[in-house]
């Protein structure tokens, strides 16, 4: 590891040559990079960084859904299931599934299930729909 004095001024030049971006955007030669400059074509992302970004997005979707006041009162599997659903999804789209939302806020898990399995976004994701929609059904792990 790069002493302090080294690596804090280093690391405040860096950022202001190269700029800080949190989406994707092509640099100077029209290589996708990210972030301060990392280049997605040849460095890629390294193992604890793709392992923190899923933990963000994960705790991200828990976040969201957790402003449903049933959310909480749900097992850890439907949690879980919701989580996966979210965390595919996006905000917009897991809140247009308003009669699977009305359901789960009745506890009326056969019917959150056919509604999740009711939508194009099945019929798009198949096996993962499947497995979500019986977590929310049963309550157990697959």
């Amino acid at each position: 590891m790069l002493p302090a004095e080294i690596y804090d001024p280093l690391r405040r030049i860096i950022r202001q040559d190269e700029g800080y971006r949190s989406f994707p955007y092509k640099d100077s030669r029209g290589i996708e990079t990210i972030g301060v400059g990392r280049n997605l074509q040849s460095v890629g992302l390294h193992d604890d960084e793709i392992e923190l970004m899923l933990t963000n997005d994960i705790e991200d979707s828990w976040l969201y859904l957790s402003r449903y006041d049933w959310f909480a009162k749900l097992d850890p599997v439907r949690q879980a299931a919701l989580i996966d659903m979210m965390f595919n999804l996006g905000p917009v789209k897991f809140d247009a599934f308003k009669l699977m939302i009305e359901a789960l806020s009745k506890g009326d898990w056969n019917a959150a299930a056919t509604e999740a399995m009711h939508s194009q976004w099945a019929k798009e994701v198949h096996d993962r729909a499947a497995r979500d929609a019986e977590m929310l059904e049963t309550g157990e792990w697959p």
